[in-house]
Parts: C-alpha cells; structure tokens; sequence
C-alpha cells in the first residue's frame, strides 16, 4: 500500500508540474519579461505582454501604456521590441480598441523607432530607418482577411526589431473622465518558418503637378516586375483632398486586369482583392490616380503637407518563402502610350458622402518623408483595417427553426430587437394563384384565419405576441418603422398596410383591394416598404408585374416614381425585373433595392431617386432577393436557387456598404436553404433569414459573439474572455478551414473549448480530476475486494494496483508514460484532452430540440424551376 501511495504522489506532482508549466514563460522572454514597463492600473490589458502558445508560439500584447490625449487630432507612438532574437513571423492580429475613443491605429515593423520614451508625440516621427506597415485598424473600415498560411518576416538578420504601434485619437470628448486609454494589438508570432511571406508593394507618383482650375489631371504610374511570382491579396489607395479615383491594374499580353479601385475620400482601408491576381515576371504593374484642381489658384505639387497631393497605390502580396521580398516599390511610369488603352472605369469619380470628407480628412496629412523612405508612414496614413475574425455562421441552439409556420415572406426587428415574421399560414402562392392579367383566382378561400404577425424572443423563440387575423390573402414584405408601426404588402390584395403593433385594424391603406394596376393610385404585386426615419416618406416597391419604386408622404400622398422595365441585353441604371426588397440606409441617405431577376442590388439617393450605383457579383448568380442594412455598415443579401448547369450556390452575403466588396458568405448548418425570401440584421450583426419553401427561420450571429456567450456559460469572467480569446483564437488560425460545414461547426467548438481551457483555474482542476478518480476506484476496488475476499482481497488490489501502475511506467519499466497510458483508452486523441461541452449559452432551449439536430446536413435538393414567390 504504501508503495502505491508513493506511486500516487509522483503521478500528483507529474500532473502539478504540467499545470504550473501554463504560467512559466518561455526562457527566451525572460530578459523581455524585466524590461516590461508597467501599465496603467486603469488599462483593460494584460499584464503579461507576451503569454506562451507552445513550443513555437506565442502572444506580444502591445498597448498604450495607460495615455490621456488633451486634445483631437492627437498622434501618439509607442514601440515594443521584438522578444526573441531569431527570426519569427506574425501570422495574426488581435485589436483592442473602441471607435469611441480610437480613430485608427497603425502597427509598423522596423529597427530603430524614433524615440525610447514610453510613448511619444508622433510628429517626431516613428521610425528613424525604412519601416514596414504590418497592420491597422479603423473605425468606419471594412474588414479583410489575412490568408492562411501567410506571415509578415521579423528578427532574424532581415526583419525588423521593434514594432512601432500609431494611435490616431480624432474627437476626444470620450475623454472628458480623465481616464487612461491602453487601445493597441495582440499579435500571433510563431517560430515555424511560412510557407508564404507578406509583403508591401507601393506604386506612387513622384512628379505630378495639378493646374490651377483643372478640372481633370491624371496621374499615372507603371513598372516592369522582374521577380518571382506574387499573389496580391489586398489594395489601398491614398491622396490628399484633390484627388476623385485611385485604380490599379496588372497588364499582361495587353489584357488589363483590375487589383482594386476606389475613392481615396473613403476610409483609405486595406480592402481586399475581390478576385484572385497573380503576378509574374514581365507583367506590368499600372496605377491612375484622377485628381482636380478645382478651388485651388496655385499649382499643387507632389509633397508631404496638406497643401500637396500625394498619388500612392499600396498592394498587399505574398510570396513563396524562397522567393520572398519585404517591400517593393515603383516611381515612375514605363510605358506612357500603355494608358491609352486603361478601362474607362478608371477615369469615373466615385461619389461620397461629405461627411465622410470631414472623416478622412481630419488628420494630419503624410509627412514629406514619405518620398525619402517608400514606406515611411506618417500620422496621416490612415484608416486601414485587417480583421481577421468576423464570420458569420448559424446559432445551431436556436429553437426556432421547429416553428410551424407557413410560406414565410418577411421578416423585421421591433423597437426591442424582437424578430417579428409575416407568413402566409395555409394559404400558398401557387401557379393557380394569378391569371394572365394578375387578378388573384383563389379568393373563395377567404382571408387567412390564422395569426399573420408573429413576435418571438430572439434568443429564445418564444411567442410574445400575434395579430394579422383574418386581414390578409397572400403576405409578401414587412418593415417596421421608428415608431414600431408594421407597414406589409399583400400581393393578392394589391395593396400596402400600415398597422399599429395592437391594432386589428390598418391605420393606413394605400392601393385598390384586388385590383392591379400602374397608376398612382394602382399597385401590382408590390413586394416591400421602406419608411425614412428622418422624414416619414414611405417607399414602396412596385412590384411583379411593375418595375419601379413609389414615394408617398407620410400621409399616404403620391409624391413621386422612378424605374423602367429591363431593355434587352444588360440592364442600364435604373431599370428593374422584379424590385423585391428595400433596405433603407438612413446613415447616407440612401435607398437600395434588391433587383431579383436582375441579380443585383442598386441603390437610390433619398428624396431624388437619383442612381448612386450597383452592387453585383458573380457569386450573387442570376436572382438575388432579399437586402438588408445594419448601422455599422454591413450590407446582408441573400441569392435565389441557381438554374440548371450554374454553379453559384444559394446563401447569405455580408458585404461592406461603402465599397460593395463581399466580407463573409454563410450557408445554414441545419437544414438547407431553398428559396430564402427575406433577411434582417441587427446592429450586434445578429442575422435572421427567413425562407418561402422551407417555411422557416435561421439564426445566424458573428462567431465572436458566439465565442463570448459560450465561454460566459463556462463561467470565465467577460474581460478574462475579451484577453484569452485573444491568443486561442490566433492560435487556431493556422490550422485550414475544414470545408465541409459539419467539420466547420466543430472546429467552432474547439474554438470555445480552448478559449476556456486556458483559464489557470479550469487546466488545474481537470489535470486533478484523473487522480481523484483513479484514487476512488483504486480504493473502492480495495474496499469491494476487501469485503468480498478479506484478505485475499487485499492482496488481489495490491496486484490490480500494480497492473495500472505498470500500464503508467510503460513496457520499460523505468519511466513514468502518461501517453501510452491515456492512449490505450478508446476516445483519447494525442491533441489534447476529450473537449468539454461549452455550446450552451443564456438561451433558453426547448426539449424537443435535440442535440442531433446538428448533424442533420444534407445537400441542397435540385434547383427548383423560377418562382413568383
């Protein structure tokens, strides 16, 4: 007995070894470690900047060190060292910051910053050599995603040392507290040498100079590449307040392929490169900047201050390691006669909304270091953004996708961010619905006698209240105003119903009951509605069988039309086949419809109708039916089935508003879709779609708050979550994407699952749990036999004992193998311990939704033939 004691102890203080190796930095950090300076007591970050991932990783955690700026506009720079002096790659970034106090943040990489203080005005600079833009974050800026398997070089003999971090705070009225600000990045640094290498490719005009008056100038810019192949995954553009379009091309053979384009008065962003763009040895790389002198009564030339222009297109690329170059830039322009033949595209300025002028242009311009050193990035270099992390996928414990509910036609939010849905009950949209002239046939069957008007918990799914009895025949879209009014369209009744939220009757009725028509008193089959926040004007989306967009006051006064059916060939501005969804965008005063047949979205300016542009993309495929905006910026759609011999599947979109470019795609985990007919989002980019055919509702929500509300259940602290998830998340983003969505959720769960096991507290206890229950059986066999046997039994125990310990130390007999031991249990993988279950969350969940649910995928059924519904 004492033997096994004995035996017990070791295997206790093997298990306590392990456990205390969580805390211990790597030996390599140690002299980082005593150099750290010590944050703010108010600062929200950690207090370990640099936190083991393994053998090879690990987490830098760079931060403000707890900073007041007095006054907007303010520039500050702090520099970190690079923690090991052999080479690393940065593989991730995590920021830490706040749109309310933060205005963009830059992070370079470089070997000597321009000053050894704590932090520092950055006018003095922020790197005294050549620096290397690694990543940034802005406030009003799309995401993009670093590729997998891509890292940015650092240490070693050729990258840099330090890492310079730039925090642009614009208005600092969030600073009236007095408190400490300690925004800044984490990044995932990893000893294992890339297969591919990041790197900067910088085009700019060094000698442009623009009239006075002139209303256009070009500034163009093309070089000969005479490396090795590079894929570009990201483009920025950048000018000073002349400028109207910034485009840049690979040219190869004479075919002109676009890398990006965009107005530089936008957030000036990292945006990625919506197709794939290789480069290889000979190709030209070209760039037009257009700017206008207009209002100036000097020439403006190539400089660093406010009063100059600047014409700079930067490319984000990678490399195969071998080949791989840091930066690369291009002055001058190679071939003049070339741009002669650039697409006309790159001549049209891009409209933007002048508060957004005052946005990006309130700043600090670039300094005129900028031309010295290619990139050399001063305090006005600004607003980009890599955000690795925003995905939307299914909330898979929503209980509502078991609703019995008819063809769902439309969905909304109330003024509590309730989902409120509009089906059709029993009665169908079929082909007997309609005759040739669409008078609707079925009008014997009489109103539908079933609840029309569904709010449900959105966590929850549960009930909270009903109408719509008894008022409608064939429901078709559904909006909500800032008063919490539903405003619904029947397109059997022609008609368009405002209702008060316990109202039986309409408070407003616009349209003839059953009788179509084009006039302005006539609708036919009008699909949707869209009521300005501002001005109380109603848009109605007219419809099936008319092809355009219908202003009343709030009233119901006819003010004004707009639209034309599609002419033959590709469809002009303006034009629609089936108008189906509206998405009003109050933020820029804008209105955008879901063109179905036209698979496409366009958007309208407020009050005018005036055409601002189109959104298409090949992925939308032939029909795209639903649109919907969340404050923020992010524009959802969803897409129709595809035709027989296409390839696009059917599924969500999240697409940047400013620029249109697609962020995230997302299909559901259970079930499928069929014909997904609306779609809503929140502000917390909570998603619900609702589908015709399926007669049901997904949940969709960002993995991050999805992350967030399983590991609250887990019981961790929400600032423990916001700094772990930091690291685990990072962690986990080498390993490529499963394609397969089944494999995809699981690896959501892992997700979960590591963010709370690195929790010191959670590791301790379930590295102790083995040894009290190998303990309790060990005595309650000794206890079963003892009873049984007597002293037979004892001894029995004694050589069951030794057996197990025996199984511990191995066939050697000399040493202690855990892994052989755990691994002769069935279930036990060499990648960790068996995963906890942390996909519970605050939801409520109904019985009958069982777990199985999760696993019941199966492949979208044969497209269906075009539907009207």
């Amino acid at each position: 007995m004492a033997g096994l004691v004995n035996n017990l102890l070791i295997l206790f203080l093997v298990f306590q070894n392990n456990c205390l190796a969580f805390r211990s930095p790597l030996s390599v950090f140690k002299r980082y470690k005593d150099a750290t300076r010590s944050l703010s007591s108010e600062c929200l970050g950690s207090d370990r900047p640099v936190i083991s991932l393994g053998l090879s990783d690990f987490a830098l955690d760079i931060r403000m060190p707890g900073v007041t700026p007095k006054q907007s506009d303010t520039y500050l720079c702090m520099s970190v060292p690079l923690p090991v002096d052999d080479e690393a790659y940065v593989v991730d970034f995590k920021p830490h910051a706040s749109m309310d106090t933060v205005h963009h943040m830059l992070l370079f990489g470089c070997n000597e910053p321009s000053s050894t203080e704590n932090y520092w005005d950055c006018d003095e600079g922020t790197c005294k050599d050549k620096s290397n833009i690694l990543y940034a974050w802005a406030r009003n800026a799309p995401p993009t995603r670093l590729p997998k398997g891509v890292g940015f070089r650092v240490g070693g003999e050729t990258g840099g040392k330090f890492f310079v971090l730039q925090v642009h705070y614009g208005d600092i009225s969030a600073f009236r507290d007095k408190h400490k600000d300690c925004s800044g990045v984490t990044l995932h640094l990893t000893h294992q040498k890339q297969p591919l290498i990041a790197g900067m490719y910088l085009m700019m005009s060094v000698n442009t100079v623009i009239p006075p008056g002139e209303k256009v100038v070009d500034a163009d810019i093309a070089c000969h590449y005479k490396r090795f192949p590079m894929h570009l995954f990201a483009y920025r553009v950048h000018t000073h307040r002349l400028g109207k379009v910034v485009s840049g091309y690979r040219v190869r053979n004479g075919q002109w392929t676009l890398i990006g384009r965009q107005s530089p008065q936008l957030p000036q962003a990292f945006y990625p490169v919506e197709h794939p763009v290789d480069v290889s040895y000979d190709d030209i790389l070209a760039a037009r900047c257009v700017f206008s002198g207009e209002g100036r009564t000097t020439e403006t030339h190539i400089g660093g201050t406010a009063n100059d222009e600047m014409c700079n297109f930067y490319i984000m690329y990678y490399m195969e390691a071998k080949h791989a170059v840091s930066y690369m830039t291009c002055t001058q322009n190679a071939n003049p006669e070339m741009f002669r033949n650039i697409p006309q595209e790159a001549n049209i300025p891009i409209p933007v909304k002048p508060d957004m002028l005052k946005m990006t242009h309130g700043h600090h311009e670039e300094s005129k270091d900028t031309v010295k050193s290619s990139l050399q990035l001063s305090r006005g270099e600004e607003e980009e953004i890599l955000d690795q992390d925003f995905h939307i996928e299914e909330v898979v414990e929503w209980p509502g996708l078991d609703l019995k509910l008819g063809q769902v036609s439309g969905l909304a939010l109330d003024l509590e961010n309730n989902l409120v849905i509009f089906h059709r009950g029993d009665h169908v949209w079929d082909e007997n619905s309609f005759d040739s002239k669409f008078v609707y046939q079925q009008r014997g069957l009489g109103p539908i006698e079933q609840n029309t008007i569904l709010v449900l918990n959105p966590s929850t799914a549960k009930l909270l209240h009903s109408t719509g009895k008894s008022l409608f025949y064939l429901p078709h879209g559904l909006s909500i105003d800032k008063n919490g009014n539903y405003w619904v369209t029947d397109v059997a009744l022609h008609q368009v119903f405002k209702l008060g939220a316990d109202v039986k009757e309409p408070l407003l009725t616009l349209g003839v009951a059953l009788q179509p028509g084009s006039d302005k008193n006539h609708f036919c089959q009008p699909t949707d509605v869209a009521v300005d926040p501002i001005t109380g004007s109603i848009y109605v989306s007219d419809g099936y069988c008319n092809s355009r967009i219908i202003q009343f006051s709030p009233n119901g006064l006819y003010i004004m039309q707009w639209g034309e059916e599609t002419s033959l060939g590709r469809a002009r501005p303006g034009q629609f086949h089936i108008p189906h969804s509206l998405a009003l965008i109050p933020d820029f005063s804008q209105l955008c419809v879901a063109d179905r047949e036209n698979g496409r979205i366009q958007c309208f300016r407020l009050g005018t109708g005036e055409f601002v542009r189109e959104i298409k993309h090949k992925s939308f495929g032939r029909e795209l039916f639903a649109v919907s905006y969340a404050p923020g910026g992010l524009l959802f759609a969803v897409n129709g089935m595809p035709y027989p011999g296409e390839a696009e599947p059917v599924q969500g979109f999240v697409m940047n508003f400013s620029t249109g470019e697609i962020i995230d795609t997302f299909i559901p985990l259970r079930k499928s879709f069929e014909m997904p007919h609306d779609i809503v989002a929140s502000e917390d980019k909570t998603v619900f779609v609702g589908d015709v055919h399926a007669r049901t509702v997904w949940k969709f929500a960002s993995t991050e708050k999805m992350e967030h509300r399983s590991v609250k259940k887990a019981g961790i602290e929400v600032q423990e979550i916001k700094e772990l998830e930091t690291v685990v998340e990072a962690r986990l983003k080498n390993n490529p994407e499963p394609t397969d969505p089944l494999k995809k959720q699981e690896k959501q769960h892992l997700v979960r699952q590591a963010s709370t096991g690195v929790s010191f507290v959670l590791i301790t206890t379930l590295l102790i749990i083995p040894v009290v229950v190998l303990l309790a059986i060990l005595v309650f066999i000794r206890w079963r036999k003892t009873t049984v046997y007597g002293a037979d039994g004892e001894h029995k125990v004694d050589s069951n004992s030794s057996r197990v310990l025996g199984r511990l130390r191995g066939k050697g007999g000399g040493g202690l193998n855990l892994g052989n031991f755990f691994a002769s249990h069935k279930g036990y993988s060499r990648k960790g311990f068996d995963r906890l279950s942390t996909e519970g969350s605050d939801q409520e969940k109904d019985e009958d939704d069982g777990t199985d649910s999760e696993e019941e995928y199966s492949a979208p059924p044969p497209p269906p033939a075009p539907s009207s519904s």
